[in-house]
């Protein structure tokens, strides 16, 4: 897995984001998140971009996440970067994990 780390200029970490490829083509990402004081900025959006082309460079046409229900502002946020629930919903300690998936190859969309 590879992560990327935002950090300030006084050196505190701002952000994170992991992301591999899972099956040949298909990346995952993990662990996203952003200090407070800095959600609403760029810095998600840097790092997600960062991740993703990580991914296609590693040969990746879609890439997969999971979320929980009560990140409802994560979901809006992967929801506007082009991510679509797949239908799939796993378990995380008894909270419903649901699967998104974004195709980031020729800018088409994915069709389940």
């Amino acid at each position: 897995m590879d992560i990327f780390v935002a950090v300030h200029t006084n050196g505190s970490v701002i952000g994170t984001i992991g992301c591999k490829v899972e099956h040949e083509g298909e990346g995952h990402l993990r662990g996203m998140a952003v200090k407070p004081e800095w959600q609403g900025s760029c810095l998600a959006a840097d790092l997600l971009a960062r991740a993703e082309e990580e991914l296609r460079n590693a040969g990746c046409s879609t890439i997969t996440l999971d979320t929980t229900q009560p990140l409802r502002r994560a979901v809006r946020f992967y929801e506007k970067h082009g991510y679509q629930p797949t239908g799939r919903v796993g378990d995380f300690f008894g909270m419903p994990l649901f699967e998104y998936r974004k195709y980031i190859g020729n800018g088409k969309t994915i069709e389940d």
